[in-house]
């Protein structure tokens, strides 16, 4: 535990790593990113996207969209899992009563000195800013520059990088979460970049001293195969939303400035 400046009280923090058991490969990593937690671990038990029934799908996904801009893709089972999964560590830190979870998927890399100085300045803010990414990928977008010490930002961006890889998520943002999304109809990634349906905008911290191993423990667990003509209709699928996404990101910046 740390102590929460302004906030005359110890604030109580705990680390999670969500973990599917199924997959073997990344068990060795999930030890790695215990024995680097810098606060008491949890491992969360991943939903498995493949043991859902369609009962339990029909009660969590809508296929038609309802949020803005529409989405074009159906989910397939491993992305509605990944969602309930981080769904159940934000349940777990709302039951606990903790003031944030440090929550990383089981396919990230910590580097200590480098995600030390990140996580310190992120702690300094994560009650104020709510929820903030520690990126696996460069920060294209770094409109706002938050806060600043050491070598490290926090950035604001217009338009939120995807990826759900590693987060510090404050106890008020994972009540909010998970009242908005208790339907969902679009990956936890894309839902987090609404930020004009969700009313929280994601920050990052860089460098975040976290990297990605996917391909290092066994490859994506989310992914289907596709034939070549689906492949194509999705990728112009792809390109439509993303130029949907910059558009509705920087008319809501503007309106916001």
């Amino acid at each position: 535990m740390r102590f929460m400046k302004g906030f005359g009280k110890m604030a109580k923090y705990k680390t999670f790593v969500v973990h599917l058991q199924r997959a073997m490969g990344r068990k060795a990593q999930v030890r790695d990113l215990i024995s680097k937690a810098p606060y008491k671990a949890q491992i969360v038990d991943a939903v498995d996207g493949v043991k859902l029934s369609k009962a339990d799908v029909d009660a969590c996904y809508r296929v038609k969209s309802f949020m803005r801009p529409k989405y074009p893709f159906e989910l397939n089972l491993g992305e509605i899992g990944c969602f309930l999964s981080h769904r159940k560590v934000w349940q777990q830190i709302v039951d606990q009563g903790l003031d944030g979870g440090l929550i990383f998927e089981d396919d990230v890399e910590i580097d200590p000195a480098v995600f030390a100085r990140a996580l310190a300045l992120a702690e300094a803010h994560i009650q104020e800013l709510g929820y903030i990414q520690f990126q696996v990928r460069t920060v294209q977008d770094q409109n706002t520059v938050f806060a600043q010490h050491g070598g490290v930002q926090i950035v604001q961006p217009v338009i939120t990088p995807l990826r759900t890889s590693a987060q510090f998520v404050s106890g008020r943002a994972a009540q909010e979460l998970l009242e908005l999304t208790e339907r969902f109809d679009r990956p936890i990634d894309g839902m987090l970049q609404l930020y004009w349906e969700t009313g929280l905008q994601l920050s990052c911290v860089m460098p975040s001293g976290v990297s990605d191993r996917t391909a290092a423990v066994g490859g994506s667990t989310l992914s289907s195969k596709q034939p070549v003509f689906k492949r194509l209709g999705r990728e112009f699928n792809r390109i439509w939303y993303r130029a949907q996404i910059h558009k509705y990101s920087k008319r809501i910046a503007n309106e916001m400035a």
